[in-house]
């Protein structure tokens, strides 16, 4: 199997930095251990990192739905409060990349690799 394309997203409702650049270089470490290759990475901000329009994700999104049937494609955050604190708004973000042939992942190691397998009726979930 083809190494994984990794999306790196990230939202950041505030002017301030240095806490996303820590969690984006937090995504890129954690890639790089596994040996996938990184797309790049996709930011919203300010008022669109709050709410369900998500114009960053949304290009993301359009652009894994172009690689998935290549090769797997995940997105990547460092916490799954990076899509969403509120957890229905994060299910129906997780639910968006699962559509466009993905599944999300954390630094952390948390995936919803079983849920999207078993959305797309794939043999191994």
């Amino acid at each position: 199997m083809n190494t994984p394309l990794v999306f790196i997203y990230d939202r950041n409702a505030t002017r301030s930095s240095p806490y996303l650049d820590m969690r984006l270089t937090g995504c890129r470490n954690y890639a790089d251990r596994r040996g996938w290759q990184i797309a790049d990475q996709w930011i919203d901000r300010g008022d669109d990192a709050l709410g369900t329009d998500r114009p960053r994700l949304a290009a993301l999104l359009e652009i894994m739905r172009t690689q998935a049937p290549r090769r797997q494609v995940i997105c990547l955050v460092h916490t799954w409060d990076r899509l969403a604190r509120d957890s229905e708004l994060r299910s129906t973000l997780q639910q968006r990349v699962a559509q466009a042939g993905g599944y999300c992942a954390t630094t952390f190691d948390e995936s919803d690799e079983r849920a999207h397998a078993a959305l797309v009726g794939r043999p191994d979930a």
